[in-house]
């Protein structure tokens, strides 16, 4: 599926639609460019979630937890992992139990489009704008946004 993402206002809608739908277990998967709004999408579903506050991105802690929002969400940017191996340091394991995964850079953690909760969105610069090319797990084929 492609969405169409012309403006900062069609990004923030596209973003409640996806919050309308998680549920715990579920991966959000974002790749893209620098610069093409993976912390901006990640900052609405947060936001959609029921988050009332800052989103810092995570490219240095590489892991940021909410609990205070409809269902825990751990935000993660993988940019400066090395191997995937280095998953098992951070214990990423531990935050996803019940939680949302939301995944910047997914790639450099070996990629989650293989789980059925996976909904993967690839996101690029169109113009002013922006596309989101998006890919539903099993668990995510009725759910689609």
């Amino acid at each position: 599926m492609i969405v169409d993402l012309p403006d900062l206002d069609a990004m923030t809608a596209f973003s409640s639609r996806i919050a309308r739908k998680v549920q715990a277990g579920d991966v959000i998967s974002l790749e893209g460019e620098l610069g093409t709004g993976k912390t901006t999408l990640a900052r609405g579903i947060l936001a959609g979630l029921g988050h009332d506050g800052e989103v810092p991105s995570p490219t240095f802690t590489i892991i940021e937890t909410y609990e205070n929002t409809k269902v825990p969400v751990a935000h993660a940017d993988f940019y400066r992992l090395e191997d995937p191996s280095e998953l098992r340091e951070l214990g990423l394991d531990d935050y996803r139990e019940g939680a949302v995964l939301i995944a910047e850079w997914p790639d450099k953690a070996g990629g989650f489009a293989h789980e059925s909760a996976c909904l993967a969105i690839k996101l690029e610069i169109v113009g002013q704008g922006r596309r989101a090319i998006v890919h539903g797990g099993r668990e995510w084929q009725e759910r689609m946004p």
